[in-house]
């Protein structure tokens, strides 16, 4: 009984949070197949050799060149993941899109560009549309034929979305809905067929149409000046009296929000996968840059601090990509398991809302990562980083708007602990059986049972007490704010740094612990010294959060003992993360890259 609980915790979203895994429950990329490194290999070598040689036409927008480039993509299928076969795509398993996304990231225009058109702006139909429309667009999206977009935000609603004030009325005659308004910040605006509108039907349900180019009264704005991405298409919609035929209301009359929020999970994740890719390429320039400089002499590859930084960066790069992995394999066996009459929409569907946590931890984390590897470049590349001749002075302004879109990082971290609480009131996820389950632990005091053994025994010690860490602060949290407590951001942006900082702890430790069972060699042990500096500094960022949480929650003598039980949970031996980060350090400059690619 006590098995089948703990799979079936794992099987939910969050259940990393009560339940611990084994490492062969953990996907790595050490368990792609064939299959799924052919279609990473054929998107890297696309855009490689049809996208990069055309950077500085693509950022100076040459007329049609980037949807060119598309129908290009469409051509080797790599528009066609997320599409059923029935509609004319490939029907990928969420590993094989994981991997698609990753590989498309050299140039982050593109993958920019690839993701509004073949994930938020196919997803609605794929999951939401009519069989009829599912019929008229899909098969046509999958080729590139008719390039897709998704519009949400507008001037006055960003984050949030629900104030949208686009309204949308039907004609006298019943046979259009009349769109007025005004998009904003729409990815392909400048060049897509077919737009997925959000507007208030009677200017109070929030509702979903398809709106084709052409339609009379429906126009987009000049290309905005960006600061990043420059090579992708960003422009303003503007409705004025546009008719759109009744039949192309997506979904229903206000549940406008389902199909909005839903398609963001999906685009939060592959967001994480498309900014672990670019950070990859970062760590590579950066790598082969610090041998062609020399300074004082020598390659500044061997200076102490130069290391470090690489270093670092393969280390967090590590992180992201154990999580990522991890969630689209676990999503990929969920899927798999999913009870019998449902259909693959259908399982999609639930597994969009499943596993939202993971997709905001995705997009939080990774892209926080590829913000510090993009800095830390430049600051390799020195005075040349700054120098628009270099890679990375791009990569660093193109980095920035991940932290932006797809919800900001504020937004997501507030919707981590809220989609957390209500599965926990709810009883989806049993996190207060957990929390009092913890608080007989405390009052019994310390165990005298003898805790994990072997090389990584410290490690998987700090990732089970990190869990009782943040049940313990969250407990505090909840008990004293209860239903307001999402009115007290600042702890609850804590929380769920805790959260997160767990779930990349235990990716990273599993990963370690799965290459070693499989006799990885120096590849295994390289990788345990990227899991436990990873792990060390993970740890002072828990406490740090915890401590912060709960002064900010309790006081007095009760504030005293939560800290000393805190302190309990966190007692760890120091570590030599400098050694650790030496040899991590080698193992990139040895291949100027990330050194775990693939395994």
């Amino acid at each position: 009984m006590a098995t089948t609980t703990v799979t079936q915790n794992l099987m939910r979203g969050g259940g990393f949070l009560i339940s611990a895994c084994r490492p062969e429950d953990v996907f790595t990329p050490a368990d792609l197949t064939g299959d799924q490194r052919l279609i990473g290999q054929t998107a890297e070598e696309f855009v490689a050799k049809e996208v990069l040689p055309l950077t500085a036409e693509l950022e100076q927008h040459k007329e049609g060149l980037m949807p060119r480039l598309l129908k290009k993509a469409g051509e080797l299928g790599l528009l066609a993941g997320g599409i059923p076969e029935e509609y004319g795509g490939a029907g990928l398993d969420k590993v094989s899109s994981t991997v698609l996304s990753e590989k498309l990231a050299a140039y982050a225009s593109f993958a920019v560009t690839h993701g509004a058109h073949a994930g938020i702006g196919t997803v609605p139909i794929v999951y939401f549309g009519t069989e009829e429309q599912k019929k008229k667009y899909l098969p046509r999206i999958a080729t590139g034929e008719i390039i897709s977009c998704y519009c949400l935000s507008e001037p006055q609603a960003g984050s949030d979305a629900l104030a949208a004030r686009t309204r949308a009325v039907l004609s006298p005659d019943g046979k259009n809905w009349i769109l007025n308004g005004q998009k904003m910040w729409i990815t392909n605006g400048g060049f897509a067929d077919v737009f997925v509108v959000f507007a208030k039907v009677d200017g109070e349900k929030f509702s979903c149409f398809l709106v084709e180019r052409g339609t009379p009264g429906f126009s987009a704005g000049a290309e905005e000046k960006k600061m990043g991405i420059k090579g992708s298409s960003t422009t303003a919609l503007f409705f004025e009296n546009t008719p759109v035929p009744k039949e192309n209301l997506l979904h229903e009359i206000g549940r406008g929000h389902i199909v909005a929020f839903n398609t963001l999970n999906t685009g939060r994740f592959s967001l994480g996968a498309y900014c672990l890719g670019g950070a990859k390429k970062v760590l590579e320039a950066a790598s082969k840059y610090s041998k062609e400089r020399v300074a004082f002499g020598k390659q500044i590859a061997k200076f102490g601090l130069i290391d470090a930084k690489l270093a670092e960066m393969a280390i967090r790069i590590y992180a992201v990509e154990s999580m990522i992995y991890r969630s689209a394999g676990q999503i990929d066996f969920a899927m798999a398991n999913l009870p019998e009459g449902m259909t693959k929409t259908e399982q999609g569907m639930k597994m969009l809302e499943e596993y939202a946590i993971e997709s905001s931890i995705s997009k939080v984390y990774g892209s926080e990562v590829v913000d510090y590897c993009v800095d830390e470049a430049v600051q390799i590349f020195g005075g040349y980083g700054y120098h628009e001749d270099y890679p990375v002075a791009r990569a660093y302004r193109d980095s920035r708007v991940n932290r932006i879109f797809e919800g900001t990082n504020e937004i997501n971290r507030m919707l981590i602990i809220q989609m957390l609480m209500k599965r926990a009131m709810s009883g989806g996820l049993p996190l207060i059986p957990a929390a009092m389950k913890l608080a007989e632990e405390v009052l019994a005091g310390p165990s005298m049972e003898e805790g994990p053994t072997g090389p990584l025994a410290q490690e998987e010690r700090l990732v089970a007490n990190g869990k009782k860490i943040f049940l313990l602060a969250a407990g505090a949290a909840v008990q004293k704010f209860r239903e307001q407590l999402a009115e007290q951001q600042e702890i609850v942006a804590s929380l769920a740094n805790v959260v997160m900082e767990i779930y990349a702890m235990e990716s990273c430790l599993r990963r370690a612990q799965k290459a070693a069972n499989g006799k990885a060699g120096d590849t295994a042990s390289i990788m345990a010294d990227a899991a436990r500096a990873f792990i060390a500094d993970a740890a002072d960022r828990i406490e740090r959060e915890a401590r912060t949480a709960l002064a900010a929650t309790v006081e007095g003598d009760n504030l005293r003992t939560q800290i000393a039980v805190l302190r309990r949970f966190a007692k760890r031996d120091a570590v030599d993360t400098i050694a650790l980060r030496r040899r991590v350090a080698a193992a990139v400059l040895a291949g100027d890259r990330y050194p775990f690619e693939g395994r």
